[in-house]
């Protein structure tokens, strides 16, 4: 490969693939395209295929060669080889070392508008329906009712003042939905499927978002790709569902859909009632068929819930039926589709054990590991990572809390990999915290620092490109897939000593209370430790240790509320400043970095510096307060 940039960070990749490879065609697919089989197709020169690509510096790519339309070959000269979804290798080409070379601004900036380094979400397009979105995604919000055969459906007009409903033309619409033969992404809510018929890309992945009673609401994230091949994009994004196992067609949906769409006044567009006549068919053979009517909202806020609620309660009058929401695939395919997902977090029982705790806790983090893998993926909401982190982080607490009730030979290799995930995903959690903070104080800097400010956001962004491959690269590895099997196993089993069935309520209590003990002590000998000045590692220890003592807390609160909740608000508000305290240490010793090689920047960092050091200075200061309230002998007379 060859490789030069520009000045506005856009690296020209020249690919190329002997002709030794025996193809009459071959398709360059990769992340920049959405592996698309049509857009990046070589040009025989001589004795090999050949391609240019314009990319952005600053991060890695995933690829493969298509020979043919039908043979995947790998680049021979490729920086990297990374295990993808289907058991082979994708290549992958590096171009995070160049954008070092992308020249600074001078000191007096032109009038053309100065290039960002954009950090874009995975393959995704925006896709039609929505009240609400995230950077590449949807939020699709939908009422699911049970239409009756001989359902007329009502007027629709005036669900709110002034809305105008109209009758759109009858379409067809052809899915095939695709699976693990355990059907693990329908159990989770979760549907890929490729449908033709609608405008836009003919891939769609839909993710549960939340929960808000009787509507379905979902992420949907749009791909293009061949009719019949899931693509790898898609199929990544499930990857924390599916660990690897094939996906393959498990229904065909014949869909005959009588739209309405409703209009306000101003021509907004505010919902579509579409009736759906849904035929199922397996491997071409009809199994049955149901008729559904859906309210697919276009927006949000108060408006689009009244619009909601008028409009399902005018279906309702008219005959259909108000049922749980279902997508259509678990509706086709009956009760196989309706069994318990691979991690089912179990209730607390009225009168619970340190055993019920355990299950409970455990479940509930490798739940919240799984939910939020998607997100991390896709990139659009830094909170994805955020939560990911902490679930695993969090997990891992538990482990070592509850060791006296269970196997340690069992968990602490557990506990050694959640540790490795954390920092997989960590890395790009600690960067998002420090571009947020520097943002917010570059931007308040005076036009004359428009030079220093420029290479810091490009120093920054550079970085996240780069903590962002790493973390893609980890989550895609055999490494991690076999880390969820190992946990969705500890969520349904976890490896309890004998003991621990003797446990009752009165003895779990005493126990839970010891979990919380120890930790918190820990905390408190360190800060009696420290001198009148202690160093910022110092600090830092006590903040390390009072996250445990809170996880500890919390992790007991059920068995021990309300003490332990407020107990464990105390501690987490002592968290709070010394991790405030050390994101300026983080911070200043990054801007010290920054400023090395870049003379223009230097003026910005010295002000930068100043600002960090005068709030830590403020935070030392306070910190001892926040300490005397968690140490207070009302929150933990009890410990």
């Amino acid at each position: 490969m060859i490789k030069s940039i520009d000045r506005c960070g856009r690296a020209s990749v020249t690919f190329t693939l002997p002709a030794a490879v025996q193809a009459t065609r071959v398709a360059i697919c990769g992340e920049w395209n959405g592996w698309s089989v049509a857009q990046d197709v070589m040009d025989r020169m001589g004795d090999v295929f050949s391609v240019t690509i314009v990319l952005q510096a600053g991060r890695a790519y995933r690829f493969r060669y298509l020979l043919d339309g039908e043979r995947w070959e790998n680049d021979w000269d490729a920086d990297a080889y990374v295990p993808n979804a289907f058991g082979t290798d994708d290549s992958v080409v590096d171009l995070t070392a160049l954008a070092t070379l992308v020249p600074a601004p001078g000191p007096e900036p032109g009038p053309e508008p100065e290039p960002e380094l954009e950090l874009e979400s995975d393959e995704t397009t925006t896709g039609a329906k929505t009240a609400g979105t995230k950077k590449g995604s949807n939020i699709e919000r939908e009422a699911k009712l049970v239409a009756p055969p001989g359902l007329a459906i009502p007027d629709m007009n005036g669900l709110v003042p002034g809305a105008t409903a109209r009758v759109l033309p009858v379409e067809r619409l052809d899915a095939t939905y695709y699976d693990t033969a355990d059907l693990r992404l329908a159990r989770s809510g979760i549907t890929v499927r490729h449908r033709g018929g609608e405008s836009g890309p003919t891939w769609t992945v839909k993710l549960p978002e939340d929960d808000r009673g009787p509507d379905l609401v979902r992420r949907e994230i749009r791909f293009e790709g061949p009719v019949d091949q899931v693509p790898e994009a898609a199929a990544d994004l499930v990857l924390a569902s599916t660990r690897a196992r094939p996906l393959q067609p498990v229904a065909s949906l014949t869909t005959v859909r009588r739209p309405v769409e409703i209009r306000g006044v101003d021509g907004e567009l505010l919902a579509e009632v579409v009736d759906d006549t849904v035929s199922v068919s397996h491997n071409q053979n009809p199994t049955g068929w149901f008729r559904e009517v859906e309210v697919e909202l276009h927006l949000s806020g108060d408006k689009g819930g009244r619009v909601l609620d008028a409009a399902v309660s005018r279906l309702i009058g008219a005959g259909c039926g108000a049922e749980p929401p279902i997508p259509k695939l678990v509706r086709a395919l009956g009760e196989p589709a309706t069994r318990p997902a691979d991690v089912v977090v179990p209730p607390m029982p009225a009168r619970a054990t340190v055993v019920d705790l355990v299950r409970h806790a455990t479940a509930g983090a490798v739940a919240q590991i799984i939910h939020h893998d998607p997100g991390a993926r896709l990139g659009d909401d830094p909170e994805d990572v955020h939560k990911l982190r902490v679930a695993a982080r969090r997990l891992r607490s538990d482990l070592h809390s509850f060791g006296a009730v269970l196997d340690p030979a069992r968990t602490e290799s557990i506990r050694s990999e959640l540790g490795w995930l954390g920092g997989v995903v960590g890395v790009v959690r600690d960067t998002d915290v420090l571009s947020a903070r520097l943002a917010t104080r570059l931007a308040a800097l005076p036009e004359a620092e428009a030079a220093g400010v420029y290479r810091l956001e490009v120093l920054l962004e550079r970085q996240a490109a780069d903590t962002r491959a790493a973390m893609l690269i980890g989550l895609r590895s055999a490494r991690y897939l076999h880390l969820l099997d190992t946990l969705v196993d500890l969520a349904a089993a976890p490896p309890f000593r004998k003991a621990a069935g003797k446990l009752t309520p009165r003895t779990s209590q005493r126990l839970a209370s010891k979990i919380v003990q120890k930790p918190w002590r820990r905390v408190a000998f360190a800060v009696e430790s420290l001198g009148p000045d202690p160093s910022d590692a110092q600090l830092h220890e006590v903040r390390i240790l009072a996250k445990r003592s809170r996880y500890a807390a919390e992790a007991a609160a059920p068995l021990l509320r309300p003490a332990a909740t407020r107990f464990a608000a105390a501690v987490a508000d002592l968290q709070t400043v010394l991790g405030d305290h050390q994101d300026t240490v983080l911070a200043e010793a990054w801007l010290r970095n920054a400023e090395v090689g870049h003379p223009e920047a230097v003026p910005t960092v010295r002000q930068l510096i100043a600002l960090e050091q005068e709030r830590r200075h403020a935070l030392r200061a306070q910190w001892l307060a926040i300490w005397r309230k968690a140490n207070a002998k009302k929150l933990h007379t009890w410990v």
